[in-house]
């Protein structure tokens, strides 16, 4: 399929998904208000899936039973596409997302994000930062929060070097760290690129959960080391 007639869909996809979330932002401002957590919760996991089947796209997930709804977790995965935050949340809504301030200025989707408990990251200073500590340790007292510890999303298709802004959120909550591999994400909309590429195939490896005993003593690069090399064992 020619670039042309990809950007031509392109952006017919965008229009009928911008139309989409809105209606479903509607849906769900006035379920915020009544604090509704868990049909909100429903309602975005069928908009995220929903995106998927918009794009024409299936989404293949593997390790679902690794996922334990009584447990909380800090969700790490690689990062490639926009599209990244709509995989995890297709299969698992009951999270805090941690990511780009510019996310929020995207049309529609970063209304979305704000009602969905989206923490920010904005210029890190040292008043931010503390601001953006305090928020994600309040969230991970409920629930599991998400981040992508590459803070930004590759332009090549190779993972980057991990942050270690997770590991100050590991060692400060009784907390395992659920590592997730995203494929077929940089190929189907990379941050470099307009148009979607319609002929990607999509996966998703939920791998096992990487307990808080395994990692306690182990410094912060054993750790990232530790973390990147279960996400890069089923990367392609």
């Amino acid at each position: 399929m020619s670039s042309s007639i990809n950007t031509l869909l392109s952006i017919l996809a965008f229009g009928l998904l911008y139309i989409y979330t809105a209606i479903g932002v509607l849906i769900v401002i006035p379920l915020t208000w009544l604090n509704a957590r868990k049909p909100v919760q429903i309602m975005t996991q069928i908009w995220a899936k929903s995106v998927f089947i918009v794009l024409f796209k299936k989404l293949h997930v593997t390790g679902k039973e690794h996922i334990s709804r009584e447990k909380k977790y800090i969700v790490v995965a690689n990062h490639a596409s926009l599209f990244d935050i709509v995989a995890i949340m297709s299969f698992y809504p009951e999270v805090s997302w941690f990511g780009h301030e510019r996310l929020l200025k995207v049309p529609v989707f970063g209304r979305f994000l704000k009602l969905i408990d989206y923490v920010p990251f904005k210029e890190p200073t040292v008043t931010n930062t503390r601001h953006m500590m305090e928020q994600l340790m309040e969230r991970a007292n409920n629930q599991s929060v998400a981040l992508f510890p590459e803070g930004t999303r590759t332009l090549d298709g190779k993972i980057n070097p991990f942050f270690r802004g997770f590991i100050y959120l590991f060692r400060t909550r009784d907390i395992g760290i659920l590592p997730i591999t995203l494929n077929g994400f940089f190929d189907l909309k990379p941050k470099n690129r307009f148009y979607i590429n319609f002929r990607s195939k999509l996966s998703v490896v939920i791998h096992k959960p990487i307990s808080r005993e395994e990692l306690a003593e182990k410094n912060d690069n054993e750790i990232i080391n530790r973390v990147k090399s279960v996400i890069e064992s089923a990367y392609h």
